[in-house]
């Protein structure tokens, strides 16, 4: 706990689930993204350079900006203050994406859905269907483990008033596509929180190899599309997942349920072929043994 109000955390300071080093190196520019996620060496240097990028300047300024003015529920923490890195199983089953971080959830605590309403929801529902260890994700460190799945975001650092520009979000986008890419030996479900997210993840997909519907299906919460993976990967198939954003907006009018989240996730899981004797879960899973 600190007041000093920094605007980010140094890399390789200490802060739990710090993916970075201090030398780890610096995107300042879309270019430098391109070039930076493509010569990555593995799925965890991928995340350790998204944590560190600095290509978006409006981004930069907001997120730094928050991190120092911070809300006053928080004023007392520490705020991560970079951008936040996929997290989750380094070979899952079910890829999950969303938007962007909350400005005082994952923009604060350095996890993606953590720290938010939006995360409450969330990770309550993958606990429900076994596929998180814990209803909850506090903070980073916290003892949370995803089971067979794992999160991501179409763009990385919290943008003002949840919208990035489309320009922010192709200068993030080679993240992304390294994510997918690095996770199709074992991916057989992507679920889309959002049409945001929905949109955002077809350039990934295609690019990461998979055969894609024309013209691209519409968004729909349970929407399912079949993609063809790359030759020569272990699924015969994987299954694209429209799910509604579990949002304050959403949860509060009742526009989604924790029924139509478990619904999806649960469609998921038996998809994807997870088990509780597979790592789906310390016990059983509904619709389980």
């Amino acid at each position: 706990m600190t007041t000093a109000n920094a605007p980010f955390v140094p890399p390789g300071s200490g802060w739990p689930e710090d993916p970075a080093a201090p030398d780890t190196p610096v995107a300042h520019t879309p270019l430098d993204v391109q070039r930076l996620a493509a010569g990555a060496s593995t799925l965890h240097e991928v995340c350790a350079r998204q944590s560190v990028c600095r290509a978006c300047p409006r981004l930069v300024e907001w997120r730094e900006r928050v991190a120092v003015e911070r809300r006053r529920a928080f004023a007392d923490e520490e705020y991560w203050g970079r951008p936040v890195p996929g997290w989750g199983d380094e070979e899952p089953g079910i890829l999950i994406v969303g938007l962007a971080p909350a400005a005082h959830g994952g923009n604060r605590t350095g996890r993606i859905f953590t720290g938010d309403r939006s995360g409450d929801w969330l990770f309550a529902s993958l606990h429900r269907v076994g596929l998180a260890a814990r209803a909850t994700s506090v903070h980073a460190g916290d003892g949370q483990r995803l089971l067979g799945a794992r999160v991501a975001a179409t763009v990385r650092c919290a943008p003002p008033d949840n919208k990035p520009t489309p320009a922010e979000r192709a200068a993030c986008l080679p993240w992304l596509e390294r994510e997918v890419a690095e996770t199709v030996p074992t991916v057989r479900v992507i679920v889309a929180l959002g049409g945001y997210a929905w949109q955002g993840a077809w350039p990934a997909i295609k690019k990461a190899g998979y055969g894609v519907p024309r013209p691209r299906p519409p968004f729909g919460h349970g929407a399912e599309v079949t993609l063809t993976p790359p030759a020569g990967t272990a699924p015969d198939r994987v299954t694209l997942l429209g799910c509604y954003h579990p949002s304050q907006q959403n949860t509060f009018t009742g526009r989604v349920t924790e029924d139509m989240l478990d619904a999806v996730f649960t469609r998921a899981r038996d998809l994807a072929g997870l088990t509780a004797d597979e790592g789906a879960g310390p016990g059983p899973v509904p619709g389980g043994s």
